[in-house]
């Protein structure tokens, strides 16, 4: 069973979604075993162009360790920062970015957490 299932129901919210601030995507990544790695790493020189061509780009990139809470492990923590919604949409949907993305990334991922998150005014929280 394969864990980069998209869930359709929040694509589409994410497309009718009017905020047109910039927002960061956290992607989980855990490899499939064999070749993964290599997979993913490759998918990321490829799909490198369309991630800057809408103006996007990587703020974050790690290696999770200690689990402290939660049972999941991950390979992989991505933090992506959009422009807005739409740009994130006009990339997902290019054509020669699905391309990229089928023959890459899905290949790679046994699973996978993508959630596009919106900034909280943290002063706002503590006022």
């Amino acid at each position: 069973m394969s864990g980069i299932k998209s869930n359709e129901d929040q694509f589409k919210a994410l497309a009718n979604n009017t905020n047109e601030e910039p927002f960061v995507m956290l992607n989980l990544l855990k490899f499939n075993k064999e070749g993964g790695r290599e997979a993913y790493f490759q998918y990321i020189k490829e799909s490198g162009p369309y991630v800057e061509g809408v103006g996007a780009k990587v703020t974050y990139f790690g290696i999770p360790k200690e689990l402290l809470q939660g049972m999941e492990d991950w390979d992989l923590l991505m933090l992506v920062q959009y422009p807005s919604r739409k740009a994130f949409l006009k990339m997902a949907n290019n054509p020669d970015y699905v391309k990229v993305h089928d023959e890459f990334r899905k290949n790679a991922l046994e699973r996978a957490v993508l959630y596009a998150t919106d900034p909280v005014k943290f002063k706002a929280i503590l006022s």
